[in-house]
């Protein structure tokens, strides 16, 4: 896919790297990313990706910008309170790349209508803030066959992977599942919502843009993904820290039967 005289000026910097070049932003350009929600870890998100020239980015959000959310919601800002958010979000896009298309999606994602959903995308990067959507996404892309980008913030901390459970690993064995690291969702109640616990502002900024540079890299097809690694941040300390998780055999979505 070309690049105009516009384009080409606009991505230099991607141009001059030589694990990016022009093959690699043809391939951002040409790709379909999905965004499963506009809110803290969606806002970065979708801001570096459209700055990094991904074609069609689809976000998925049925909630509307409140005065709460400026804190760390950083696509939105005070005049569109009130407004949908994939609306606000789709004119900042909009403001900062014409050459980028968004596609909203006004509405929840569900169990019901996730795959179809995600099967017109190349990726997912999920940042939604409820374990039924984690999971829905995640069942739903390994489903479709689709590369999921997942990412989740607590007080002070946060968590990131990537799963790719439709493919094998280099030993012949599937990747994990979503399932395979979290097997059941914790019970009802038992961890706080963002607007009881609170979160650190500037947290989701880290982590939409760690979201971002993942799904950039398995676009463009350079460095090492974080397939079976769970990236955990703790900004208390300033640590990063990597956890390794493996496939479960008992999982319920590519695991073996009668495990």
């Amino acid at each position: 896919m070309a690049l105009s005289g516009d384009e080409i000026e606009r991505y230099a910097r991607h141009l001059v790297l030589r694990e990016v070049g022009g093959p690699g932003q043809a391939r951002l350009k040409a790709a379909r990313v999905l965004v499963i929600g506009a809110g803290g870890l969606g806002a970065p998100l979708i801001q570096y990706l459209a700055a990094a020239g991904i074609g069609t980015i689809g976000i998925v959000d049925d909630d509307s910008v409140s005065l709460s959310n400026l804190q760390r919601q950083v696509i939105h800002g005070t005049p569109d309170i009130g407004r949908p958010k994939v609306e606000s979000a789709s004119e900042a896009v909009s403001r900062l790349n014409p050459h980028v298309q968004v596609v909203p999606h006004p509405f929840r994602i569900t169990s019901e209508n996730a795959v179809d959903l995600i099967a017109a995308y190349d990726i997912v990067a999920d940042g939604s803030d409820n374990f039924s959507t984690r999971y829905a996404v995640s069942d739903a892309c390994f489903r479709a066959g689709r590369p999921l980008v997942t990412a989740a913030l607590g007080q002070f901390d946060a968590s990131l992977t990537t799963i790719r459970a439709h493919e094998t690993g280099p030993d012949g064995r599937p990747n994990p599942t979503y399932r395979c690291l979290f097997p059941n969702p914790p019970p009802p109640g038992s961890v706080p919502p963002c607007a009881e616990a609170g979160v650190l502002g500037a947290l989701a900024g880290v982590m939409g843009s760690l979201m971002a540079l993942e799904v950039i890299r398995a676009v463009a097809g350079f460095g090492e993904p974080l397939v079976g690694r769970l990236l955990m941040v703790d900004t208390r300390a300033m640590r990063f820290e990597t956890l390794r998780y493996a496939w479960d055999e008992a999982n319920p979505l590519n695991g073996s039967p009668g495990s």
